[in-house]
């Protein structure tokens, strides 16, 4: 999914999305790229685990940078530390990234989200509340330190462009990068999914999804 098959798209909500030719998928809903994100991702993810000092985010699928944006927003309302550890294969370039309108929207400074965008691999403060490990590399050779993570944030194109994403092998690895009681949350509810999510151990629950999509997904790890 090189960046050059880029294309900028408005969504319904006013906030930019691309949309990548090769995949032949937009990076967000085009019913509303920020409405969506934060609903999936910051609400039904991130916010369980607020009532930490510090939480730890994994994200499989950087993508536009608009995940770690609202997540950094939401730790910087709630005071809490984020470490952010993302992997991203194909990487949106500073120029594209420059041109989606996340930060203008969510009166966030716009440096804050081009330092995300800066290096295809990095791992740097943003702010003194957010910090982001970026990692040029494919899942399927992605090693997150296990029961390291509090989230996971899995935001791959969909299970009809990238099936080798969305695997039994995969979504073990994710078991056991999250601590115990740790979130998985995606977007895609496909019955392969919640099989391939449950075969690993995960518990799985159907939420209400936000405008265009009836239902997400959010899986969890015992706690024991």
């Amino acid at each position: 999914m090189n960046s050059v098959n880029n294309q900028l798209v408005i969504t319904a909500d006013g906030s930019s999305t691309l949309y990548n030719a090769r995949s032949g998928e937009h990076y967000h809903s085009t019913f509303g790229a920020i409405q969506e994100s934060r609903h999936i991702f910051i609400e039904a993810g991130l916010w369980p685990c607020l009532n930490q000092s510090t939480v730890w985010v994994f994200e499989v699928g950087f993508g536009t940078g608009l995940n770690a944006l609202l997540t950094l927003q939401a730790g910087e309302e709630k005071q809490v530390k984020i470490h952010y550890t993302a992997i991203e294969l194909f990487p949106v370039s500073v120029a594209e990234a420059e041109k989606l309108n996340f930060a203008d929207l969510l009166d966030i400074d716009i440096t804050l989200f081009r330092r995300m965008h800066e290096s295809a691999q990095s791992s740097i403060p943003i702010s003194p509340l957010f910090y982001l490990d970026k990692q040029l590399v494919s899942f399927q050779d992605a090693k997150p330190e296990h029961t390291q993570y509090d989230v996971v944030f899995f935001d791959a194109f969909s299970p009809d462009s990238q099936p080798e994403m969305w695997t039994e092998h995969g979504f073990k690895k994710l078991y056991e990068a999250l601590k115990p009681g740790g979130i998985l949350v995606t977007y895609s509810c496909k019955g392969l999914v919640k099989r391939a999510l449950q075969s690993v151990g995960f518990r799985i629950e159907k939420l209400p999804g936000p405008p265009g999509k009836r239902e997400i997904l959010r899986a969890w790890k015992n706690s024991f």
